[in-house]
């Protein structure tokens, strides 16, 4: 059994050689291996870690469906990309949500403007003619009802409507009257009602 001063001799000259076989002294190759150790740290420190993503559906705490958001590479693999709520964001993504958005905004523009063709049909009607039993004075028996001027834009314009976009006031007695009907969240068309007895 070889002795342990020995044994380290040996050590050291084969690690002197090792070194000498590379070319240079002991110092030059232990300071390059500094400076490669140093570089590898450096290069992971500048990994990437987090990535870009567009979500698929609500997540709570995070944000809204097809909101853009930077999160960690961890979450995104482990829960987000599992689950199926996100995706990652390519400029393919990016060009198709683009074209969705511009989609979405004609079908706005659109709907928009038919709202504001029909607005300007009911306000050129003139007025709608609504007769009830004459009462006392000008009472009338009963009021009018959102349903009654639905009824009657049925059999004047063959347009349908429906009675939740109607607005009217409290109608008892005969009389000229506003009513308004919500076609869009932007227009709103004033109809005029002349109530009558008959």
């Amino acid at each position: 059994m070889a002795s342990s001063s020995s044994m380290a001799a040996t050590l050291s000259w084969s690690s002197s050689s090792l070194f000498h076989s590379f070319g240079g002294n002991v110092n030059e190759n232990v300071k390059l291996l500094d400076k490669r150790s140093a570089l590898l740290i450096f290069a992971q420190k500048k990994a990437k870690k987090t990535r870009k993503i567009i979500l698929k559906e609500d997540v709570e705490d995070l944000g809204k469906k097809g909101q853009l958001l930077e999160v960690k590479a961890g979450f995104y693999r482990n829960f987000l990309h599992p689950m199926g709520k996100a995706q990652i964001v390519t400029p393919i993504l990016l060009k198709e949500m683009k074209m969705e958005d511009e989609r979405i905004e004609a079908e706005k523009k659109r709907v928009k403007e038919e709202a504001q063709q029909l607005a300007l049909i009911f306000e050129t009607v003139g007025a709608f003619k609504v007769k009830r039993k004459g009462g006392k004075g000008k009472q009338i028996f009963g009021s009018v009802t959102t349903q009654d001027l639905v009824d009657i834009i049925k059999a004047q314009l063959q347009r349908d409507v429906d009675k939740k976009i109607v607005s009217l006031p409290e109608i008892r007695e005969t009389g000229e009257y506003i009513a308004e009907l919500k076609l869009h969240s932007e227009v709103t068309a004033r109809v005029k009602l002349n109530v009558y007895a008959n």
